[in-house]
């Protein structure tokens, strides 16, 4: 398998996605800067982190959004805080309610999803004020 050619195709899946998404969240009467929110948090999680260590389709990337949010975006996004790890969830349980609903996915994986943030959100919260303490105690050793 050629990486570099089944990434292509999977971001190109991704966007029908997203485009879709986009729509389905005008629908719902958002404000557009909700929308974009909402598109930027999706996009991150299913271009760049579902397609960090292998190519794993959205349909599939319900299981990874616990590491995603304890772990991956907290070390790799600059921008990332406890409000921010907040906003992110609820962007990908948009995003995975959007896929529920078209039949991408299954009800039940849906729902599974949202259990999954929320009996981990405090784990994800802890993980992120560690980040921080580390960061800020690593700033004073010399």
């Amino acid at each position: 398998m050629d990486y570099e050619v089944e990434i292509k195709k999977n971001l190109e899946r991704n966007e029908k996605f997203l485009k879709e998404f986009e729509n389905w969240l005008n629908e719902h009467n958002l404000s557009e800067r909700t929308i974009r929110k909402h598109l930027n948090n999706a996009d991150l999680y299913i271009n760049d982190y579902l397609n960090y260590y292998t190519i794993i389709r959205p349909e599939n990337g319900i299981t990874g959004v616990c590491s995603f949010l304890g772990d991956w975006f907290i070390e790799k996004c600059a921008w990332s805080s406890k409000n921010s790890i907040k906003e992110t969830a609820a962007s990908i349980k948009k995003f995975y309610q959007y896929m529920s609903e078209k039949d991408y996915i299954k009800k039940d994986h849906y729902k599974i999803l949202c259990e999954l943030i929320k009996e981990n959100m405090d784990k994800f919260l802890d993980s992120m004020e560690a980040y921080e303490n580390e960061l800020y105690y690593d700033m004073f050793d010399f």
